[in-house]
């Protein structure tokens, strides 16, 4: 009996089962992937392959000529500038060759006809696609336009203090608290003096003694009495009368409000004590907080109008009256301050106020937009529209910046035209072609 069969047999079906696995591994792949797609060419990128295809050929000329740059291309007519690698621009090379960078050969740059070397040109089209606008250069004067917040405070050159001149006693008080409003010529206080009453007893008494030289006696007498602490007034009532006037009445000598009251009846003072200090309403300061960085806007003598939430519909006018020569550490402000004329008094102090400064400055200066200025952080450019769609940066000077606009000290003449969108995009364009000119080069050094 032949052993072989079985195994044959075996391996037989072990083929067979293993086709059809196989055979409906295939069908199952095919229900469930979708038939690859057509390949599609990008067209975005066929530019770019052509223009490398032209470079290589424009290379390879140059070398079998022995060109470099410097030279013209007699194939073209333009001079060569240098060689790069269009994906490294900022390298460049004197002679065509291989590129160190990639796989591929050096592209010549040439000189344009009538263009600047550091100009970038962009279509119509891509201007179109892009959103490109540009804005004149015009000449014109600006006005700082600066605004800030405050506080009112009391007008400290409208205060008057007064004092004692005299030990003695205050009988009675008209005024007896503080932020009490006060007229000028108000009765505030009664104090009685007791030393008053020998020096006016001896004035008297020198004027009723008979004689032809007693005017210096009498005079002496005077000024006892005003070493005395009386005043002119004080003195003519005691001549006109002819009596002893030992009280007297203490009168505002301002209108305003008593902010400090330290006089109580029968409280004793002496020479030097003082009873009210009066501040006066009809103008008050108000200190602003000016940002550090708009603090040369600001001037003595600057109009300004306030106003605040508490008096809706109120406008108080003023001038800057100083400017305090330190700065916040915390905020980084300078304290300007303003003072604001108070009509009726309504402005009081803690009240918050905003402000707005005007200065004119009726100097003509260029002005461009304020949205055309690049700031890269160490200067300022713009983009300057040229013919034939091609665009240059230029590095300028700036001043006073307001109402959108920005003054321009140097850098532009007025009638060219500056970009005020998509300059980061000119930019690219113009670091993709390997330009010196670009926005950021002079920051990169």
């Amino acid at each position: 009996m032949n052993t072989s069969t079985p195994w044959i047999a075996g391996a037989a079906a072990a083929g067979v089962l293993a086709a059809a696995g196989f055979g409906l591994y295939r069908l199952g792949q095919s229900h469930a992937e979708p038939p690859a797609a057509p390949a599609v060419s990008m067209p975005a990128s066929a530019p770019a392959a052509q223009a490398q295809e032209e470079g290589d050929e424009a290379a390879e000329r140059h070398i079998k000529a022995g060109l470099k740059a410097g030279d013209v291309d007699p194939a073209t007519g333009r001079k060569i500038l240098y060689y790069h690698d269009p994906m490294v621009p900022g390298n460049r090379f004197d002679k065509p060759g291989k590129s160190p960078f990639m796989d591929m050969m050096l592209v010549p740059v040439y000189a344009d006809a009538g263009a600047d070397e550091g100009t970038v040109a962009v279509s119509p089209r891509v201007q179109q696609n892009l959103g490109l606008r540009t804005a004149e250069v015009v000449e014109g004067a600006l006005s700082p336009q600066v605004s800030a917040v405050g506080s009112i405070a009391y007008n400290e050159r409208e205060q008057a203090v007064l004092q004692a001149r005299a030990a003695g006693y205050v009988e009675r008080l008209h005024v007896r608290a503080t932020l009490d409003p006060v007229r000028k010529g108000q009765p505030l206080a009664e104090l009685y003096v007791p030393e008053w009453v020998a020096a006016q007893e001896e004035f008297l008494a020198v004027r009723r003694m008979r004689g032809s030289e007693l005017a210096p006696l009498v005079d002496g007498a005077r000024q006892r009495m005003r070493q005395a602490g009386m005043g002119d007034e004080q003195i003519r009532l005691v001549e006109a009368t002819g009596r002893t006037h030992p009280r007297i009445t203490l009168t505002a000598p301002l209108g305003g409000v008593v902010v400090e009251l330290a006089a109580r009846e029968g409280m004793a003072v002496m020479p030097g004590t003082t009873l009210f200090r009066i501040n006066g309403v009809g103008t008050v300061w108000a200190n602003a907080e000016v940002p550090e960085s708009q603090a040369a806007l600001l001037r003595p003598g600057a109009a300004v109008r306030a106003g605040s939430p508490a008096l809706l519909g109120s406008r108080f006018e003023g001038r800057v009256q100083a400017i305090v020569p330190e700065v916040a550490p915390g905020t980084r402000t300078l304290k300007a301050r303003v003072e604001l004329d108070n009509p009726g008094g309504r402005l009081v102090p803690g009240m918050f106020v905003t402000m707005q400064f005007a200065d004119a400055k009726p100097a003509k200066a260029l002005l461009v937009p304020t949205e055309a200025v690049i700031r890269t952080g160490k200067r300022a450019l713009v983009m300057v529209a040229e013919d034939n769609g091609r665009f240059r940066p230029a590095e300028v000077e700036l001043g006073l910046e307001s109402g959108g606009r920005s003054e321009v000290r140097r850098g532009l003449s007025a009638g060219q035209r500056v970009v005020v969108s998509s300059q980061f995009l000119i930019d690219s364009e113009a670091s993709l072609r390997g330009l010196e000119a670009r926005l950021g080069a002079g920051d990169a050094k």
